[in-house]
C-alpha cells in the first residue's frame, strides 16, 4: 500500500461535466467526471528522504513475463527479439526498483535473479540480468496463470507501494484450462497491476486484452517482433513514471439513487460496475489502479428518485481515496459533486452534454467494433457490416482518426457520414487483431 505525506504525494483533482436538468418526471442522471493528477516529489508515492540510498527511495518492484514457448522459435528472430526487448525494459528500470525475469511455457520460471526473490536495480543487476537472458531459449507449451502467479508471489516479497507486470505472450493459453487462468487472474487482482502484449498473430486477442483488464493495464498487439524493443522501454518509462497504486473512485450517493453504471471511458474504455467494494453506508469504490502524472474520464450513470419542478439533489458525490492496511481508507482530497435539477426548460432539460454524448458514442464504438468483428468469423457478412459502418460512423463524427484507420484496412469506406462500407474481401490477420486490441482506446472530448 501507498505511504503518503501531503506535502510531496502528487495533486489529484476532480471535474465533473454534466447536464443536471432533468424534465419533470426525469430520473437518469449522466456525468463525465474527469480525475487528474499532477506534480509530487515522491518516487513511488512514498517520501524521498535527502541522503537515503536508491533502494531506499524506490518504491516500486516489477516482474517482467517472457514467453519462452516453443512456438517463440518461429520465426528464430522472435525470441532474439523478446529478449532484446526485455533487456531493452530492464535498462529502463530506476535505480532501486526491484525486480525479476520469469520465463513462461507451460510452467513457470525464475530467470533473474532466483532464490524466490527479487533483484535490486543498478548498473551491476541490470548487467547480470541481461546476461541471464541470452540464455533464454524456446520450448514447450503455454499455461500463463502459472505465470502471474509466480509474478503475485515474487512481487508480494517486496514491501513497496507500486506492483507492476509486463507479461508477453505470442500463442493461445492451450496448457491450462479457461478456469484456470480465470483463478489466477482472480487470485492477483488488487495485488498488482499488469500490462500484457502479444507478438505476432498466433495468440487469442481475447485473452491478452481480458489479462489487462482484470489487472488494470494496457494491452496492444506487436505484430512485427523488430518493434518489441522500442514497446517494452514506452510500458517500462509508463511504470516507472506511476507514483501512487492502489486509487479507487469512491461514489456516494442518498437513499433512492441507483447506480446504473462506472465506466472508464479515456484513455480507453473499462466497464467497472462489477468491481465495486463497499465502502461504508451508501458508498462504493471503484479500482482505477496506479497513477503517475496523467489524467483519465470517467463516465457515471445514476438512476434518482423522481421530483417535482424545481426541485434538486445532490445525486452523487464523487471522491479519491487509497486502502490502509488497516482496512480504511485514505483520502486525496480531490472530490466532484453530480447534480439532479428538474425543470419544465424544454431547452434545458434536453440539451445533452458534449461531453456525456461524446464519451457515449466512443463507448459504442467499441462495441459496435467487437460485434462486428464477431459477426465477420461467424460468416454474418450482412451483420457484420452493418455494426462496421456504424463503427465507420461513429469514428468520423467523434474524430477518432487511429480508429478509423485501422477500420479501413477492414472495409472499404464509401461513405464515412452514413456508415455505407463494403467488408473487404481479404484482411490481413494482423489488421483484424489490430483493429480488435485497440478498439477499446479513445480520444478525449474537446473540452
Amino acid at each position: 500500500m501507498a505511504n503518503f505525506a501531503k506535502s510531496s504525494a502528487p495533486l489529484f483533482s476532480v471535474d465533473v461535466y454534466q447536464n443536471e436538468y432533468l424534465p419533470e418526471g426525469g430520473r437518469e442522471v449522466n456525468a463525465v467526471v474527469t480525475v487528474t493528477a499532477t506534480g509530487g516529489g515522491t518516487v513511488g508515492g512514498a517520501v524521498t528522504a535527502p541522503g537515503s540510498t536508491a533502494a531506499e527511495r524506490s518504491s516500486a518492484a516489477v516482474a517482467l513475463m517472457v514467453d519462452c514457448s516453443g512456438s517463440m522459435d518461429y520465426p528464430p528472430t522472435k525470441m532474439r527479439n523478446a529478449r532484446d526487448a526485455t533487456a531493452a525494459a530492464v535498462d529502463t528500470l530506476r535505480d532501486g526498483t526491484r525486480f525479476a525475469v520469469i520465463a513462461g511455457t507451460h510452467k513457470a520460471q525464475e530467470v533473474y535473479p532466483g532464490g524466490g526473490g527479487l533483484a535490486v536495480a543498478d548498473a551491476t543487476t541490470r548487467e547480470q540480468a541481461k546476461q541471464a537472458l541470452r540464455r533464454l531459449a524456446a520450448g514447450g507449451g503455454t499455461a500463463i496463470g502459472t505465470w502471474l502467479r509466480l509474478a503475485d508471489r515474487l512481487l508480494s516479497s517486496a514491501d513497496v507501494a507500486i506492483r507492476h507486470g509486463i507479461l508477453l505472450t505470442d500463442g493461445r493459453n492451450e496448457h491450462e484450462t479457461p478456469q484456470d487462468l480465470r483463478a489466477a487472474l482472480e487470485a492477483s487482482d488488487g495485488r498488482f497491476t499488469c500490462d500484457a502484449r502479444g507478438v505476432g498473430t498466433d495468440w487469442e486477442v481475447k485473452e491478452v486484452t481480458g489479462i489487462a483488464s482484470a489487472l488494470l493495464g494496457t494491452a496492444d498487439i506487436v505484430a512485427d517482433p523488430a518493434g518489441l524493443a522500442a514497446d517494452f522501454t514506452r510500458m517500462m518509462e509508463s511504470a516507472m513514471g506511476k507514483e501512487v497504486a492502489d486509487v479507487a473512485l469512491r461514489v456516494w450517493t442518498p437513499v433512492g439513487t441507483t447506480i446504473r453504471f462506472v465506466k472508464q471511458v479515456a484513455p480507453a474504455v473499462a466497464d467497472l460496475t462489477v468491481r465495486r467494494t463497499e465502502a461504508g453506508p451508501r458508498a462504493g469504490d471503484y479500482p482505477t489502479g496506479s497513477w503517475g502524472d496523467e489524467s483519465r474520464d470517467y463516465h457515471l450513470c445514476l438512476e434518482v428518485p423522481s421530483a417535482g419542478l424545481g426541485q434538486e439533489m445532490l445525486a452523487a458525490r464523487v471522491s479519491l481515496v487509497v486502502p490502509r492496511p488497516d482496512g480504511s481508507a485514505h483520502s486525496l482530497g480531490a472530490q466532484g459533486l453530480v447534480r439532479a435539477v428538474w425543470t419544465d426548460d424544454l431547452a434545458a432539460s434536453t440539451s445533452i452534454s458534449p461531453q456525456v454524448a461524446h464519451y457515449t458514442g466512443q463507448a459504442e464504438l467499441a462495441q459496435v467494433i467487437q460485434h462486428g468483428l464477431d459477426l465477420r468469423k461467424a460468416g454474418d457478412f450482412d451483420g457484420a457490416t452493418a455494426k462496421l459502418g456504424r463503427a465507420v460512423q461513429l469514428a468520423s463524427a467523434s474524430g477518432n482518426a487511429d480508429t478509423a484507420k485501422l477500420l479501413a484496412k477492414v472495409v472499404d469506406v464509401v461513405d464515412a457520414a452514413t456508415g455505407t462500407v463494403r467488408l473487404k474481401t481479404r484482411v490481413a490477420e494482423a489488421d483484424e487483431m489490430t483493429l480488435e486490441t485497440r478498439s477499446t482506446k479513445t480520444v478525449r472530448v474537446k473540452k
